[in-house]
């Protein structure tokens, strides 16, 4: 790799704050090769993220095949789907070509992949025998446990991670942390848009509002701490307090890594080899949700912290 190579790489990498291990030695050098292979042949980012939708859903439908092959061939299909997710936001930065459409549509694709494996997965348990009560199928109950993982486990999980990324990119680099958004803001933007002239943007920005209010809503401590920074220092927040803020939220970075798409792509894939589909709804429902506590735990304590300082009039540099 050129030296201008290399500076094109660091451009398409976010932070190293935030970066996991796998991605860096893997889906991140290989992304960028593919990011350039599209930048040449002038393919927009928000093309590559589709391209990663079907190919989810291909990993789901081989999931749901009872043969190793097929669910090998699935697991292949879901590391090229993630491959193809970072290679769009690489492509992105490199181009100049970020967009809040590209955003959404990338999180969409993340929940397409998720929505046809986890309804692989209960198709495939409905008549299996349930473990400890081989009386008994899974039948319904199968169901009601993928929903409540996917729909709010997940989905929860998910986005208070991404979230919390956005969150320290924008303290450690106001520049790059261009993706933290409040609803207040999202709200203003779309009574100014017009249905009738903008159908599909004001129908996304609907999505993004209710996508930033979730976030907001699990996170309280952080609210009442950025809303005494803005009302203390506006947008010029003191490098003393960005420092504090990143020595608190880095720790907590390989959590929000965790509960995103590796550690959930390993055990899935696990679970495929062994034939016990069961376990990754253990490691949803058990080990995710205890990361997932800890994680919101020590960021809301972090905040609460914080925001303490700034009520009782320390003035940061």
């Amino acid at each position: 790799m050129t030296e201008e190579d290399k500076k094109i790489y660091e451009a398409s990498i976010k932070s190293m704050d935030t970066e996991e291990f796998l991605d860096m030695w893997f889906y991140r050098p290989l992304g960028f090769h593919c990011a350039l292979f599209f930048r040449n042949r002038g393919i927009h980012p928000n093309v590559i993220t589709i391209l990663s939708i079907f190919l989810g859903i291909g990993a789901g439908v081989c999931f749901y095949q009872e043969s190793l092959r097929w669910n090998m061939l699935g697991m292949l299909l879901l590391m090229w789907a993630n491959l193809y997710d970072s290679t769009d936001g690489q492509l992105a930065r490199i181009t100049g070509q970020k967009t809040r459409w590209g955003r959404i549509l990338d999180g969409f694709a993340g929940d397409c992949w998720f929505f046809c494996i986890y309804f692989a997965l209960a198709s495939r348990l409905t008549f299996t025998p349930i473990p400890f009560a081989p009386e008994y199928d899974w039948g319904v109950l199968i169901w009601i446990i993928c929903s409540f993982c996917g729909f709010w486990i997940h989905g929860s999980q998910c986005q208070l991670a991404d979230y919390y990324r956005n969150i320290h990119l924008y303290f450690i680099n106001e520049k790059n942390g261009n993706e933290f958004h409040d609803s207040v803001a999202q709200r203003k933007e779309y009574a100014l848009v017009s249905w009738r002239t903008d159908f599909f943007w004001k129908l996304f920005l609907s999505f993004y509002i209710a996508y930033v209010e979730n976030q907001e809503r699990m996170s309280p401590a952080f609210q009442r701490f950025i809303a005494a920074v803005r009302k203390k220092y506006g947008t010029a927040i003191p490098r003393e307090l960005r420092v504090e803020f990143r020595k608190g939220s880095l720790p907590l970075m390989k959590y929000t890594n965790i509960l995103t798409f590796n550690s959930r792509a390993i055990m899935l894939c696990f679970s495929m080899l062994t034939g016990v589909l069961w376990l990754y709804f253990i490691f949803e429902l058990v080990v995710l949700m205890i990361i997932f506590a800890y994680m919101r735990s020590k960021h809301e304590g972090l905040c609460k912290r914080l925001t303490k300082k700034i009520d009782e009039g320390y003035e940061f540099s």
